[in-house]
């Protein structure tokens, strides 16, 4: 079955494993995915303490310079579950040489997020759906540049 979770479920779903992460509770093979990336970013930990804000903040135009944290978050997730299956096929190799090569899976991740996000805007522009090789290609370029 294929789960379309709405913005709405994402910020109530960060949230709720942000609680449970920050009393110790038992979490979840996604959520202690989830916790980690959590833990790698503690300028968000605000915006997923309250989940009335995290949602009433879904209508309001994003601020210049700011980043949405559970769109952040989200690209972390979708780097480690491409990575975990190898979907497109190299990225596992890229994104391993990439942390590397930088010496940090985050901070290799974030490199990574220009690249995804490039080939979704692309995407959205043209009306087609996304060039995973030509995110790829970005991703291998990353790896091997000086």
């Amino acid at each position: 079955m294929l789960m379309q979770p709405s913005q709405t479920d994402v910020r109530r779903y960060f949230c709720a494993t942000y609680a449970k992460w920050r009393a110790s509770q038992p979490l979840d093979a996604m959520e202690t995915l989830i916790a980690g990336w959590m833990d790698e970013h503690p300028e968000y930990h605000a915006d997923f303490a309250d989940v009335d804000a995290a949602i009433a903040s879904m209508h309001k135009p994003d601020v210049a310079g700011s980043t949405n944290p559970f769109l952040h978050l989200s690209m972390h997730l979708t780097i480690s579950e491409q990575c975990s299956i190898d979907q497109p096929r190299g990225i596992r190799q890229a994104v391993e040489l990439l942390a590397a090569r930088r010496g940090d899976l985050h901070d290799a991740h974030h490199a990574v997020m220009d690249c995804l996000g490039r080939m979704l805007w692309e995407s959205q522009r043209a009306g087609r759906p996304p060039d995973g090789q030509s995110y790829l290609d970005c991703v291998q370029r990353k790896a091997t540049q000086n």
